[in-house]
């Protein structure tokens, strides 16, 4: 099965090149919040190692004419520094569970284990399975 179009066979393929303003509308998309490598690249085309590595330039301050777009009408999006999120953890003397959900057929079984005694618990597990 031929993959490459008609018109193509007889050429030799070469490598594609992109312009500044390409590579930094690039780079901007990939610095907006939530935007992974990969869906950029996708959307633009391009294989995600090689956005990865333009940004890493572009972090770096080898390309620092890269990191600001040409286009006029797209302004930098400014950039908070994380903050720190507080979160609630669990009390230390909190009873966790192994719960365990056995089916066979039409029945269903389900198990609640305490997860202190995780040993005999797997000990009764292979006994069970055996």
């Amino acid at each position: 099965m031929n993959t490459i179009s008609e018109q193509a066979v007889g050429t030799r393929r070469r490598r594609r090149t992109h312009s500044d303003d390409f590579k930094a509308n690039a780079i901007a998309s990939c610095m907006q919040p939530g935007m992974s490598i990969a869906a950029v690249a996708m959307a633009h085309g391009i294989n995600a190692n090689l956005l990865r590595r333009w940004v890493r330039e572009a972090e770096m301050g080898l390309g620092t004419q890269t990191l600001q777009p040409q286009a006029a009408s797209q302004t930098p999006a400014k950039t908070s520094a994380p903050a720190f999120v507080p979160m609630q953890l669990p009390a230390p003397g909190a009873a966790h569970t192994i719960c365990i959900e056995l089916r066979r057929g039409a029945t269903a079984v389900n198990v609640s284990w305490p997860a202190q005694a995780a040993d005999a618990c797997a000990a009764w597990m292979r006994e069970l399975l055996r």
